[in-house]
């Protein structure tokens, strides 16, 4: 599905990761006018998609090497993402994103920003209209809404997930996966969620660590959570 790009390989261990051959192969952008657009026609509905990245280049393992940003959908899902700073040299990171299709395709974008754009796999996950979800409404003391932005990071052993969403009128709303397994959470990992506002202050933070196995996430049902934060 992808329109350029150059596909590339390497014989390196991959770290934090039981199947190095997925990180072992990938796709690079190296255009400096056309970005590299993967489309994948599927039906409408509500998705989770994984991104798999790995930064095996010898030239490139340092801070500020490599740099890009992703779209989906249209819209920047992660904004100047360094694989080597967030994960370090030949060492496995996922981030993951739910997106919305509408138009029956979904559109994943990756932008340069300093050197070539990668990719090394791509996992798009179908997410049921019965799924629980968790409604937060982040609110002023006098009851105005919060304007600004809910951050996200989910990490085990293996894997991390991270990304951040804007809130529409001072909400945000959380899928509730009951099957934590489908995105390789099978042992214990942590859930952090933080708040800034839009002149950068952090306002709220929760931190939540859990195993999967010693708990029945079968009767997980949709909730609300009202945050009431000082404003700053």
């Amino acid at each position: 599905g992808f329109n350029a790009g150059t596909a590339f390989s390497t014989s390196a261990s991959i770290s934090g990761t039981q199947d190095d051959r997925l990180f072992q192969t990938g796709r690079l952008n190296n255009s400096t006018s056309v970005p590299l657009i993967y489309t994948f026609s599927l039906p409408n509905g509500n998705y989770h998609v994984n991104l798999y990245f790995a930064e095996t280049s010898n030239r490139l393992d340092r801070v500020g090497r490599r740099v890009f940003t992703v779209k989906m959908q249209g819209n920047v899902v992660f904004s100047n993402l360094d694989i080597f700073a967030a994960a370090g040299a030949d060492a496995a990171l996922v981030e993951g994103i739910d997106i919305v299709v509408s138009n029956g395709q979904a559109e994943i974008e990756f932008d340069n920003v300093v050197r070539s754009a990668l990719v090394n796999a791509i996992e798009i996950l179908p997410e049921s209209s019965s799924t629980p979800t968790l409604a937060l409404n982040f609110v002023y003391p006098d009851g105005t809404p919060v304007s600004g932005t809910l951050s996200y990071t989910i990490s085990s052993s293996l894997l991390s997930f991270r990304g951040s969403v804007p809130l529409v009128n001072g909400q945000a709303q959380c899928t509730l996966l009951t099957s934590p397994a489908v995105l390789g959470l099978n042992t214990q990992f942590q859930v952090n969620l933080s708040l800034s506002d839009s002149a950068g202050h952090s306002l709220w933070q929760f931190t939540l660590g859990m195993n999967p196995s010693q708990i029945n996430l079968g009767a997980v049902q949709s909730s609300a959570l009202k945050v009431v934060v000082q404003k700053l």
